[in-house]
């Protein structure tokens, strides 16, 4: 079934047999504004602990070598691991990421020489990056977990 559009397009629907027990509730549906839909559709979701969101589904392998992308990490900890040649430009990047203080920030830096030390925890990826991006200008290196 093609029926045409304004602009001369044809948009094709597909019929959808309705077993009838489901008939009745179909029809409601079928029946109920956007908002209405909306706000059942985040109901069912709370109420069933399901997403109305399609899965993604990774594919097998296969004989190709190549292995399924792993689950994209959202939140980070950003670690600090090798201060490098400009200390104080670090000490200066570590007081506007972490709001600390100077003497807080100093002492984070001289504690990152002997061993690696946390940042920020639960980061989302993009400042997770922007935070790497400026260590690096400052000369240090950080690691995100």
């Amino acid at each position: 079934m093609a029926e045409e559009t304004k602009q001369g397009e044809t948009k094709t629907e597909e019929k959808v047999e309705v077993p009838q027990k489901f008939e009745k509730l179909v029809k409601e549906i079928e029946e109920m504004k956007a908002l209405d839909l909306a706000e059942l559709v985040k109901i069912l979701e709370k109420k069933f602990g399901v997403s109305a969101q399609a899965q993604v589904v990774a594919a097998p392998a296969g004989d190709t070598g190549a292995t399924a992308p792993a689950e994209e990490k959202s939140s980070f900890t950003v670690e600090l691991s090798k201060v490098g040649d400009k200390k104080i430009d670090v000490i200066k990047v570590v007081r506007d990421v972490t709001q600390k203080g100077l003497k807080e920030s100093k002492d984070l830096v001289d504690a990152a020489v002997a061993a690696p030390q946390v940042l920020k925890e639960n980061v989302k990826k993009e400042e997770a990056e922007d935070i790497k991006k400026k260590f690096v200008e400052a000369g240090a290196t950080v690691e995100l977990k």
